[in-house]
Formats: structure tokens, sequence, C-alpha cells
């Protein structure tokens, strides 16, 4: 199947610390026997599954599987509290909850007293398989049906789910693949939680669903981090997607892979300083060090810094990746069209966003989609702008903007400065109240 959409057949699997390795055939029994146990146990059309478990390859699998029987998956954050999956589901109202291994958790337990499905994914793999493989096409869902609910925050208040379907999420993978090629994804490494859209669609499902090898490990882990460069030494890793937070300590406690087999590292969630961003080219061993930009909300990644003969700087993303993006002076989504100027080389603006691959709203809040949707362009609430090549710089989240006696201040451009001293491992720049400015400017230290 390779993508549902995207190839003849998936990629394989592979734990680098167990040594675990699906390979294609093991996935077609696997993905078979999921189908069949699903289905016996009543998961059908329409059906919302909480998937309570990520990071491993039976979490791949059983995605395409509640695909298969036109469900929709709602990965969950396994460090959720009890009361936030509760939460969740109260605002979902999903008919099932995988587990793996553990569905006597106590959170297990509270959902089914919800009149949830509990089941225990890892029950699955003694299924009878029946005959059959993945199916090309046909055997899932239409394209506008509902594909992934992504919780981007509200678990302990008011839930946001972002909603992609299955037309939004091929789009992302076809303008990625047009965008970037194949090649460099041959042997993908999985630094990044399943739950969240930059992990889950971009870093593992654009290249396993075009055939290329998927590499996972568990996320956020120290003990991992310190391994970094002899797992990627040891399976020929060719690409991988971090965070700068990541890399901070990767930096400071990981040996640089020695093969220097690495094609192209992409990194997301906020942009590298330069500082940051030449440490990570000298570590990796490549120049294809790339800032990535994306949001949940667009597919996650929409832009990066794909762009010749660049020089690191602070904030640069560079061009688009199948979306057209402008800086508008303007965030008023209701006045977008009759209002709205697009900035000068040069001019700070708010970055708006137009892809075919845009989430089709947030679940069941009509009222936030509106207030970040305006006739197919999304109000991303980034602050950017383009320089004299058209290449987008990011100065940083309207919401972080800081006004100190009326100067704006972008706290990006002061972690940027920070980054630049040896002894710092880590920096965040805050805004707290001040009596004569209204707001005044905090910085957080870890020091060696």
């Amino acid at each position: 199947m390779g993508a549902m959409f995207l190839d003849l057949k998936v990629g394989n699997l592979v734990e680098p610390l167990t040594g675990r390795t699906w390979d294609n055939a093991s996935i077609q029994q696997g993905y078979r026997a999921r189908v069949a146990f699903y289905r016996r146990h009543g998961l059908a059309d329409s059906d919302l599954v909480f998937l309570h478990y990520g990071n491993r390859p039976e979490f791949f699998i059983d995605l395409l599987a509640v695909w298969s029987l036109g469900g929709c998956v709602v990965p969950i954050d396994g460090r959720l509290t009890q009361f936030e999956v509760e939460t969740l589901a109260r605002a979902a109202r999903p008919g099932f909850s995988l587990w793996f291994g553990n569905a006597d958790d106590p959170t297990a337990k509270g959902l089914s007293s919800m009149g949830i499905r509990v089941l225990d994914a890892s029950e699955a793999a003694g299924e009878s398989a029946g005959e059959g493989s993945l199916p090309v096409s046909g055997g899932f869902p239409g394209l506008d049906k509902p594909a992934l609910i992504l919780f981007t925050s509200g678990t302990t208040g008011q839930p946001k789910g972002v909603v992609h379907t299955h037309r939004s999420l091929r789009a992302r993978w076809i303008t990625l693949r047009q965008s970037l090629g194949l090649e460099p994804f041959r042997r993908t490494l999985c630094l990044l939680p399943t739950h969240f859209g930059h992990g889950l669609i971009c870093n593992c499902l654009f290249p396993w669903l075009s055939g290329q090898d998927l590499y996972i490990l568990p996320p956020f882990r120290p003990d991992v981090i310190l391994q970094l460069g002899t797992l990627i030494d040891e399976n020929g890793i060719t690409f991988l997607s971090s965070v700068p937070t990541i890399w901070r300590l990767a930096l400071k406690t990981a040996r640089p892979p020695r093969a220097r087999g690495l094609q192209r590292v992409f990194c997301g969630s906020a942009p590298l300083s330069a500082f940051l961003w030449k440490d990570v080219q000298e570590w990796t061993g490549t120049r294809q060090v790339f800032n990535s930009y994306g949001i949940t909300e667009t597919g996650s990644w929409v832009a990066g810094t794909t762009v010749p003969d660049f020089t690191p700087e602070d904030g640069l993303i560079g061009e688009p990746w199948g979306a057209v993006i402008r800086v508008l002076n303007s965030s008023d989504t209701d006045a977008l069209h009759a209002e709205a100027r697009e900035c000068s080389p040069g001019e700070p603006g708010y970055v708006w966003i137009n892809t075919p691959a845009l989430m089709s709203g947030y679940f069941g809040r009509e009222d936030l989609t509106r207030q970040v949707v305006s006739n197919g362009w999304f109000l991303t609430g980034d602050i950017g702008v383009f320089d004299g090549r058209n290449w987008l710089y990011l100065k940083g989240r309207e919401r972080d903007e800081i006004n100190k006696g009326g100067m704006k201040v972008h706290p990006s451009d002061i972690d940027a400065v920070a980054e630049r001293f040896d002894r710092t491992i880590d920096v965040c720049t805050f805004g707290f109240e001040d009596p004569l400015h209204g707001e005044n400017i905090g910085i957080a230290f870890v020091l060696k």
C-alpha cells in the first residue's frame, strides 16, 4: 500500500533499542489481524478511536487498521492525567479506547465507566488474520472523512482538537514529496512524539507511507539522546527531525555520528538560532540542516530552508512547500480581504497561510475555527517578515510579544543572543507586569 495514497507499499518499521523489525510481510500480517480483531469488537465507520500508546510499530499498524474500517484516530499523550483524558473523552465522545498491554489502567477503567469500549490492542496479534493485503485504493474511506483529531490544548478545560481529513493529509504528503523528494528520507529516524502533528504527520507518516524505512525511538528521553550519534551510525540513518530543546541536550551530551551518513536534518516547533544552527551542522556533518515551519492546523511542514546558498540566520525559514504564505498588516479574519495589506519586504506583520492541507476545523468548535480561518486562509498567530529575496523569517508569536513601554520585543531575539554563550544549556525570555512600563523583560537560564 505505501501510502494508501502515495506508493505501492509502506517502508519497514524498526525499533533500534529493541532490534524489532517489521518488514512488509509482517506489516501485512499485522494489519490483517488488527482489522479482523477490531471488526469483531464492533469498530465501524465513523467511530472515533483513542490511541493511548505511540512511538512503536503497532501504533502505525493500528492507525491503518482503524482507517480501513472507516474510523478516525485520536492519538493521546500518554503523560496525561486521568482527569485530562476524561476531559478529552467528554469533548470527543470516542467509541473506542485502545491501550497496549495495560488496559486495566485506572484511566482505562474510568473511560469504560463512561461507556467507551476499552480494548487491549496487544491481543490483536493472536487474531486469525484471514486473507488479503493492504488495500492500495478503495479499501479506505472517502477522502473527506475525518482521519485524525490532534488535541493541541485545553486538556484541563475546553479542548481544542484539530481535525484532518484523508484529503488534507494526502495533500500534505504529496506536496512534500514534490518539494523535497524522497531520497534523503530512505532511513528516517523519529525522536518526536506521535501524538502531535510534527512527529506523526510529517516525520513519520510522510516517509513511511512513501515506502521509506522508519526507525522509531521513545520521545524526549535523555538516555536516548545520549546515544543519538551511535544510533544514527548503527542504523544508517539518513534523515531526522527534531526541536531546539533536543539539540541543546544532544550537542552537550552525545558524541557526533562518525559515519557521516546523515543527508538532511530538520528542526521544527521553533527556528534554530544562527549560533545553534551552525553547531548542529557541525555535529551532524551535513550543511543540509533546515528550519522547517509548520503548524498542526496546516498538516505541519509548510515551509523550510531549502533555498540556495543560505547562511544560518536567526529566524530564517525560507520558502513555502505546497503553500502560499503572506505577511499581512492585519489579523482580522472578518476584514481580511477588504482591509488587509501585504507588508513590504522588511516590514513585520501577521503570517497567513493558504494550503490544500488545511484542517477542516476544530472539533465541535466552529467559534474557534472562525477566529483563525477566512476563505481558506489560516491565521497562524506568528509574526513574520519577508526579505528582498522573498525568504520568510519568523520574529515570534503574536501572543508572546512583550510590550515594554511601547517598545515591542520578541523573546526569540533575546533567546538567540543568550544562546551564544558557552555556559548556556537552555534559555527562556518572558514578559512580566511592570508598574512603570506595563511589561518588562525577564530571562531564565539553565547553565552548565
